[in-house]
């Protein structure tokens, strides 16, 4: 067969064409028909398949997730019943509204005790938090070494959660120290508080996402 065998091919007349050139055509139909199957058919369930083994890990990863959530659940719920007593019990060190002023007398009454002299002793401005408030008090004492120490340990050891921060000492006169410190004393929000500060949350988190 050469090419002036396929010059002179009638395709009206296939059927009685050379076999190699029958051959060829076939061939040649086959692929076309491989083809368009691929394009039109074969490679959408292929990508489909592709979608659905990667659905099926995803599936089984998540399965292997609960699985272990389920199996560790017992312990879960007991760590969180824990977590709840933890909180419960720092909760209760925290003062109410109408407890504060009682817990800053307590706060001026551990330095007295001590004979210490109160120099400053200033409430600031009170900071909301989620679910308690903040409010620091500067203060500045003088005393001997062993009533300062006395009085820090005193305030430590208060029913209410009291911290100290940016203490600095210094001797002012011979024999006695000059503490500066900011008392940072806690208390918990009402009920009207904790929604104004949802409120102010849930408006922020609005201004932030209107910004994106």
């Amino acid at each position: 067969m050469n090419w002036s065998d396929l010059n002179q091919l009638d395709i009206r007349d296939l059927a009685n064409s050379p076999t190699q050139v029958r051959s060829i055509i076939l061939a040649v139909i086959f692929i076309a028909v491989i083809g368009v199957g691929w394009v039109f058919f074969w490679s959408e369930a292929l990508n489909a398949l592709d979608a659905s083994r990667k659905e099926e890990q995803g599936l089984r990863d998540t399965y292997v997730i609960k699985k272990g959530e389920a199996f560790h659940y017992e312990a879960y719920k007991r760590r969180l019943a824990e977590i709840e007593q933890s909180l419960s019990t720092i909760l209760r060190q925290l003062p109410d509204k109408s407890q504060m002023d009682a817990l800053l007398t307590d706060i001026n009454q551990a330095g007295v005790g001590k004979g210490l002299e109160f120099d400053l002793f200033k409430p600031g401005t009170e900071t909301l938090a989620d679910f308690y408030a903040m409010l620091p008090v500067a203060i500045k004492v003088t005393g001997n070494y062993h009533d300062i120490a006395g009085f820090v340990s005193d305030v430590a050891h208060l029913p209410r959660i009291v911290t100290l921060h940016d203490f600095t000492l210094q001797p002012p006169k011979e024999g006695s120290l000059s503490l500066e410190a900011r008392i940072q004393t806690y208390r918990y929000l009402d009920e009207k508080e904790l929604a104004m500060v949802k409120k102010q949350k849930q408006a922020s988190d609005k201004k932030a996402g209107d910004k994106k």
